[in-house]
């Protein structure tokens, strides 16, 4: 027999559920670049945010509405080290979906938001992890790390991450292992208005191509110097194909993603101090790091 109270609470859980796809489904997009098919949501007026990762490198890109309309889109910019793309519509005329900065404790419940032919996708998950700010593989910068239990269909990704207070909190983008990572209000807000002003985050440049390789009798290791364009900051600070890097700063560097870590935004313009090995000996160069250039 079941328990009318226990009934009760449940039909009270789904239809607050079901209120919030409601809410929320108008301002949650489909966003289709070739043959890559992902979701998205209205940040602000003629702009949508997605994931970097689901969008096709090039060729057109058309976002479907709720209702079922398909519309064309264009690129603003793009962060592949924050997994954060920005798109632009003129015939977005919806409701944009405010975001909210907030801690997400683990075994909180989360429902997120995506979109397919003009219709919205619901999944409900829990937080199973919540930690302070981070660096992606990649380099970029966000605010904190926060990792979803949740089956989420792949055509999701981009999709709206609610709170169980009925909140917009973030992105759901695919992590390592499928992992369903959300990026937070936070970062979102910060990328998208650059992506919106500049088109691009700037990166710092070296204008030097790495491998990691062993030095020292395999004690330690450091960085091969592969490959150094001829105009870029390496070069006119001298240094060689061959030349290992072993310190920055004083630190060590040892690994590329030590490298990507330290030539983020704030980077550019930065003077620098290298430690290098080169036949045998130990020299110190100092250069300033450049904007990567367009790619």
């Amino acid at each position: 027999m079941t328990d009318p109270a226990s009934s009760s609470w449940l039909q009270d859980l789904s239809s607050a559920l079901a209120s919030v796809v409601e809410a929320f489904g108008p301002g949650i997009v489909a966003v289709h670049s070739q043959r890559s098919r992902s979701s998205g949501f209205i940040w602000r007026s003629g702009l949508i945010v997605t994931a970097d990762e689901a969008l096709a490198e090039e060729g057109e890109i058309a976002v479907s509405l709720a209702g079922g309309e398909t519309v064309p889109a264009r690129l603003v910019g793009r962060d592949p080290t924050t997994d954060i793309a920005l798109l632009r519509s003129d015939r977005t005329d919806r409701p944009p979906a405010p975001l909210h900065p907030a801690e997400l404790a683990v075994g909180s419940l989360t429902l997120v938001l995506g979109a397919e032919d003009g219709r919205p996708t619901a999944a409900l998950g829990i937080v199973s992890r919540s930690a302070g700010a981070w660096r992606s593989m990649r380099g970029g910068e966000i605010d904190a790390r926060i990792e979803l239990d949740v089956s989420l269909r792949r055509r999701a990704e981009g999709g709206l991450v609610l709170s169980a207070a009925g909140r917009a909190v973030g992105m759901a983008v695919f992590g390592p292992r499928r992992r369903v990572l959300v990026i937070p209000a936070a970062t979102i807000e910060r990328v998208a208005a650059r992506l919106e002003s500049h088109g691009r985050i700037a990166r710092g440049y070296l204008g030097l191509g790495f491998q990691t390789v062993a030095v020292e009798g395999g004690e330690e290791s450091g960085m091969m110097v592969m490959s150094v364009d001829p105009q870029g900051p390496g070069a006119t600070a001298g240094i060689h194909q061959g030349d290992i890097l072993v310190a920055w700063n004083g630190e060590p560097i040892r690994h590329v993603q030590s490298l990507l870590r330290a030539l983020g935004p704030d980077s550019v313009g930065q003077a620098v101090t290298l430690r290098l090995r080169r036949a045998g000996e130990t020299r110190q160069v100092s250069l300033i790091i450049a904007e990567r250039p367009p790619a």
